[in-house]
């Protein structure tokens, strides 16, 4: 017998029934709606004659099309005014939690699960949205789910699942100066490709991983998708416990203490076994920014587009070909200089406290460049907030950024925020799909400082020559 993985303990503890050939039926912890989908679900489960079996235990709020603008109401994206009032509605009639637009609490679920301490270490949480890998940072087991399987836990407060493989990426080293977790991550993705560890369960380790923030360790699980796989996580320690402990939902008094001493065990034990295991160098990594349509299109900020005449015949050839049409960029060009059109500052990637301040760092005492529209949306409320007793938005709005309202806004552009058709942006959010912030924008990830750096120059830019 070998030890157990922080992926198997927080796995065999949720287990109500083992089903056999890798199947289990899960037990939820905490359920996450947003609005695309909070009103349509409920309303479903209500209109079959079911009730939401633990309505203490699913929390909703409006995230992804609510507008952005500083003045919003429920009419600010008309498109979505049936969804909001529709999900206000549905979560009363359930006995739901609902934070709703404008309201102490509300923002990207992603975001407020984390700093309302609704998001704890062992827990399981689901929601419909595929970036609920990101409450891993916290120790948590976290993955998204389809409308169906969302109804499945609002009417039984459980899920089946399919036990995944593991994988642990060690990112050991010191950061260099300019580098994020945001950048470790996409590095990573470059490596491995978009379905590199499709079907693994990821644990991220290493002393690079340690060094980091809790915001840091989100940033890193969010993109666990964007490797193919459903759930990644960071191991718990005095970090995650110093975060956690004045979050106004986490455990207070005797469960504090009960709670911490049960955390505590979590770890993956030193003879645990993996199916796979990757080493990265993260004193190497530098600066990243992706050049086409998919995260694992990726290269440092020093690089250059890849050569397609080195490049054999195949699928792969002909994709990225297809992606640097659409980006209208060349083969072998250099990313560094390119003129860009849109920042976004952003998302349940990069739209915390830590993000903004990294980006607010480089706007101090500079200023947007001509021709440049560039936006700064926090991820919730309480991020809003503290930016704001920060001085943060004043450097923002003086540096010519507009500062918005909480939301997802730009990162999918599904609450009509768009780039422009044919606009190049940087971004911190997490895909660069074609469309994904708008008909035929074009869309480069970045970390918050690279995105900001680019804003300054109005060019794809080299943060460590900005800040050196």
């Amino acid at each position: 017998m070998h030890g157990l993985s922080l992926f198997e303990k927080v796995w065999n503890a949720h287990v109500v029934a083992d089903l056999g050939a890798g199947q289990a039926l899960l037990h939820v912890d905490r359920h996450l709606l947003h609005d695309l989908s909070g009103m349509k679900v409920l309303a479903e489960i209500r209109n079959r004659g079911l009730r939401v079996r633990n309505p203490e235990l699913t929390l909703a709020t409006p995230d992804h099309g609510v507008s952005s603008d500083p003045g919003r109401d429920d009419e600010s994206n008309p498109a979505a005014t049936r969804l909001l009032r529709g999900l206000r509605e549905e979560t009363a009639r359930a006995g739901v939690r609902c934070f709703d637009i404008n309201e102490d609490g509300q923002g990207i679920v992603h975001v407020i699960g984390p700093e309302l301490g609704l998001t704890l270490p062992g827990s399981l949480i689901v929601c419909g949205d595929s970036h609920t890998c990101t409450h891993g940072g916290l120790g948590a087991l976290g993955f998204g789910v389809g409308r169906s399987e969302v109804i499945h836990v609002l009417a039984t407060q459980t899920l089946y699942q399919r036990r995944p493989k593991r994988l642990r990426v060690w990112f050991d080293g010191a950061l260099s100066p300019g580098v994020a977790p945001k950048d470790l991550i996409l590095h990573l993705i470059g490596l491995l490709g978009a379905a590199g560890a499709d079907g693994y369960a990821i644990e991220y380790a290493g002393s690079a991983v340690r060094a980091m923030s809790v915001e840091g360790r989100l940033t890193l699980c969010n993109l666990s998708i964007e490797l193919g796989a459903k759930f990644g996580m960071v191991a718990p320690d005095d970090t995650a416990f110093q975060y956690l402990a004045t979050r106004p939902m986490a455990p207070k008094g005797p469960l504090w203490d009960s709670a911490l001493a049960h955390w505590r065990t979590l770890p993956s034990d030193a003879d645990a076994v993996f199916d796979r295991e990757v080493h990265v160098d993260a004193a190497a990594v530098a600066p990243q920014i992706t050049w086409g349509t998919s995260p694992q299109q990726v290269v440092g900020i020093d690089g250059h587009v890849p050569d397609l005449d080195v490049m054999p015949e195949g699928s792969r050839r002909q994709a990225m070909a297809e992606a640097l049409g659409y980006m209208g960029l060349q083969p072998n060009q250099r990313l560094e200089g390119i003129p860009i059109d849109w920042v976004f500052i952003g998302s349940c990637t990069n739209g915390r406290i830590e993000d903004l301040r990294a980006a607010a760092a480089v706007a101090r005492n500079r200023h947007v460049a001509e021709g440049v529209q560039a936006w700064v949306v926090p991820g919730s409320q309480k991020v809003r907030r503290a930016a704001e007793a920060e001085g943060l938005d004043r450097i923002f709005r003086e540096a010519g950024f507009q500062w918005r309202a909480p939301g997802c806004s730009m990162c999918l552009a599904a609450n009509g925020e768009t780039v422009p058709p044919g606009a190049r942006s940087v971004s911190t959010t997490n895909r660069n799909f074609v469309g994904r912030q708008g008909p035929g924008a074009r869309t480069h990830l970045a970390s918050p400082a690279m995105a900001a750096a680019a804003a300054i120059r109005g060019c794809i830019t080299d943060i460590r020559k900005l800040t050196a």
